[in-house]
């Protein structure tokens, strides 16, 4: 039994639910197919003492404000992920958790989404499945012979799995940063952070709600043919929070340049020396989940699907959501995918209409 909608909605996090509301809001016919089995998209998963970079009222999906939490001026990962489950229920989104797309294909005038739970039938088909599900780790010579223990950001959780551990954390970002810091405020792990290059802080005052001032003013240069502003890149990689401030502050987060191998049981670096370790932790980013649209062959480079907005180039039916700045400004943050995610709705609702 193949089911009939005018667009399948991939994920079911931040941007699927932003992009349901405005989908919802144009009297389109969807659903939303979610691989997680709960509500919360990859907050789920995220760290014990991850918070916000900005407070509630600046953190929202369109519709609904963000509610403070009590006794934090930034909200923690689960704060967020009953948020969103509380946006799915209030809005009656027509979320199917638990329910993996492995493939979309052409079929003639119309897309066939095939999930492990069916077949459905559509006009169109936005894109929301994010990058947590595609952690990247970098070939470095003899990370396959080092017999420590090797995790990605996905897999951290506190600094207790390491009491009493030397651990390397590898990573320039923001999650390399707080990572190092949440196991040096720890006290009970000896942490090493490593860099590409030197680590950029922004300054101080800077958080999420600059941060989207920032995007959005580098939407508008672009938009008005004006010189590009550089956007959030051009302040810097790491956002001071309160953590990494203090880890700073106190000497407790101070990057070495970059390893060049990995030994049996330690790390190797660029003057001969070596430091015996018993874990790396690999915050080196994401790729885009998109293995799921390999058979419209949208790519025109390895990991990367040209778009204008959020529709795919390739195919006017098809449109990318929370990528990143390439599928819309600050698209990949709670605040700043309600724009786009609009955008996506109004183009799928004129290609919709009747010719």
């Amino acid at each position: 039994m193949t089911d009939r909608v005018d667009v399948v909605v991939v994920g079911g996090g931040q941007a699927g639910l932003a992009a349901g509301y405005h989908l919802r809001r144009q009297n389109l016919d969807f659903t939303v197919l979610d691989a997680s089995p709960a509500p919360g998209g990859s907050w789920q998963h995220m760290w014990d003492s991850l918070h916000l970079f900005s407070p509630a009222e600046h953190s929202s999906l369109p519709g609904r404000l963000m509610p403070a939490q009590t006794g934090e001026t930034y909200p923690d990962a689960g704060h967020v992920v009953d948020y969103l489950a509380d946006y799915e229920k209030r809005y009656d989104l027509p979320v199917q958790h638990g329910t993996r797309v492995d493939a979309v294909r052409h079929d003639g005038d119309q897309l066939l989404v095939e999930a492990d739970t069916g077949l459905w039938r559509a006009r169109a088909v936005i894109s929301a499945t994010g990058i947590w599900s595609r952690p990247f780790l970098p070939a470095v010579p003899g990370r396959s012979a080092f017999a420590g223990r090797q995790l990605h950001t996905v897999n951290y959780r506190s600094p207790a799995d390491f009491t009493g551990q030397r651990v390397v954390v590898v990573g320039g970002g923001n999650s390399g940063a707080q990572i190092a810091a949440d196991l040096a405020l720890d006290g009970q792990v000896e942490v090493t952070w490593v860099t590409q290059r030197e680590p950029r802080f922004l300054a101080d005052d800077i958080d999420g709600r600059a941060l989207f001032d920032v995007a959005t003013a580098r939407r508008r240069a672009l938009e008005e043919g004006r010189s590009d502003t550089g956007g959030v890149a051009s302040l810097g990689d790491i956002v001071a929070v309160p953590p990494v401030r203090a880890a700073r502050d106190a000497g407790l987060l101070v990057a070495k340049p970059m390893f060049t191998r990995l030994a049996t049981n330690g790390v190797r670096w660029a003057d001969g020396g070596h430091t015996v370790v018993d874990a790396v932790i690999w915050c080196t980013g994401f790729r885009p989940a998109l293995a799921h649209l390999a058979p419209l062959n949208l790519r025109t480079a390895p990991g990367h699907i040209p778009t204008d907005g959020t529709r795919a180039l390739g195919d006017e039916r098809v449109h990318l959501l929370g990528y990143g700045d390439w599928t819309g400004p600050a698209s990949a943050t709670l605040i700043g995918v309600g724009r786009p995610a609009r955008d996506a709705a109004r183009q799928i609702k004129a290609l919709c209409a009747p010719k």
